[in-house]
This record gives C-alpha cells, structure tokens and sequence, in this order.
C-alpha cells in the first residue's frame, strides 16, 4: 500500500509575503481603480456619487482633448518604438562582433538605459535642445538658424523620441544575448554558398531572433504608453499640449484636479489601446515569428 504524498507547506509560507504584495500593490489598485472609474469620487469632500459609464462617455464623445492625447500618445509610441529597436539591434548586431574593447563599448551602450529615467537627466535633455544648447551650437557653425525644438508643435514630440531611442541599452543587451546563441556553423554553411553578410542578416539571423524581436517590441511599447517624465519636464507637455501624453492627462485629473473617477476611466481606456496594439503584435506574430522546434 502505498504512503499518500506529503505536500511541503515551508514553500507556501514563504510565498505569503509575496502574495500580500501582490494583492496589496498589484490587484487592489487595478480592481479599486476600476470602481472609482462607476463614480463621481471627490477625494476631499469624501463623497462618491454613482455615475455607471458615463465617465466613459464623457471622454469618448464630450472631451476633445482626450482625442489629442490619444493622437500624441500614439504617435510618440508608433515612431519611437520602430527607432529603439532599429536602433538597438544596429548596435548589438556591431557588438557582436569579436572587436577589441567591445565589453567597454557595451557598457557605455547600457548606461543611458539606466539613466533614461532620471529627472537630472530630462533636464539636461532640455537644456541640450534649448534655444542657447548644444544641438543649436551645432547646427550654427554650419550656418543654420536655431530651431525651437521643445517650442515648436512639430519638433517637441520628436525630441522626445529622440531621448528615447537613446535610451535602448536594455533592449540592445537582450538582442545581443540572442545574437550569440546563433549557432556559428550557419554562418560558416553560407558562407560557403557565397551569401555575403546582408544576406545572412536577412535569411538567418533576423528569422532566427524572431521571437526576441516580438518580446523586446511589446516591452518598448509597454514602456513608451508609460512615459512621464520627459513629456512633463523636458517639452512641459508641449506648446498648445503637442506633449500632452495620456499619463499626463491622468495625472492631471487625478491628482491637481482630483477627479479620481474620472481619470480611473481615462486608465481603462488606456489599457484597452495597450491590450488593442498587443492582441494585433499578438496575432501578427503567427506570420512573422519562427520557433526553433
């Protein structure tokens, strides 16, 4: 007769601490955001008024300036997650080369990434793209006037974008990790066959990585829909809100204007967009992505 199996409890009871910060951090918020988003809630009055979905009306149909968020926030995200990647796995395909002093090159790559987020270092960014900063010094040794780059509706979003595809170094080490687990002998066999080194590029390293190009896009968007702190410190939400980003118009109602209820619809509507884009990079990917069996 067999001994029944005893379950272990000590994992269970070290997992407790975790599963209250999830509950406490994680679920809570999401679950309580969603019900102020049903109410009328006043913080300071401390009173809650039950209005069904018509926050969500109001800001579909009757707040125009939820559209130009929506429109800002977009075009931050479908221009300057193509340029991170581009730009990423430009880098990590150079430094995958056996160059000398390459780990101090892919130091210094990775530094911004750390960087990126830093309040000092959005105002530095702002003064580099000031009317007296750098990029304009530059530009005037070859005779061109300054450009308003944080003034200007045209430019401000693109200085954005600029800042972040600076900011690739997280992205550039995972495409690099994926790089160096191609198995050289494909190389060699092209090689052999006279493809040069743009053809491997697109008929085997590209194909190859697939699955780390659909996990690094979804991460870069998820952190572009998420930005803050340049659009709020380095363009001060843009000239006439160019900036004005859907996390800014959160933290606007939320906090200076303290309707919670309201700014609650405002983030489930903006998980929705997020869900929308990843269920399309989701279903693409059947098309475009390989996976080594």
């Amino acid at each position: 007769m067999s001994k029944k199996r005893k379950i272990p409890i000590a994992p269970y009871l070290l997992l407790i601490p975790w599963f209250i910060g999830i509950g406490l951090f994680r679920v809570y918020p999401i679950i309580s955001s969603f019900y102020y988003s049903l109410f009328d809630f006043q913080p300071i009055l401390r009173t809650s008024r039950f209005v069904g979905l018509d926050n969500y009306r109001r800001l579909l149909f009757d707040f125009p300036h939820f559209w130009d968020s929506v429109e800002a926030t977009l075009r931050y995200v479908l221009i300057g997650t193509p340029m991170v990647l581009v730009a990423a796995f430009f880098i990590a395909y150079i430094l995958n080369f056996k160059l000398k002093g390459v780990n101090l090159f892919r130091t210094a790559y990775y530094v911004p990434s750390i960087l990126g987020g830093n309040v000092a270092v959005a105002l530095v960014w702002a003064q580099v793209f000031g009317g007296n900063g750098p990029v304009n010094a530059v530009l005037g040794v070859f005779g061109i006037d300054p450009i308003p780059w944080i003034q200007s509706e045209t430019f401000a979003p693109f200085v954005l974008i600029f800042l972040s595809a600076w900011q690739f170094g997280s992205v550039m080490l995972i495409f690099l990790a994926s790089l160096q687990n191609v198995s050289p002998s494909l190389y060699e066999a092209a090689s052999i066959d006279g493809a040069r080194k743009i053809r491997q590029l697109f008929s085997i390293t590209l194909p190859i990585i697939t699955p780390v190009v659909l996990f690094n896009t979804i991460n870069v968007l998820l952190r572009h829909f998420q930005e803050f702190n340049a659009a709020f410190l380095v363009t001060r939400r843009g000239p006439n809100r160019a900036t004005d980003f859907l996390n800014i118009l959160i933290y606007e109602f939320a906090f200076v204007r303290l309707q919670f209820g309201f700014a609650s619809a405002m983030t489930w509507l903006l998980l929705a967009v997020i869900g929308i884009l990843t269920v399309i990079l989701f279903v693409s990917s059947k098309k475009w992505v390989h996976y080594s069996d």
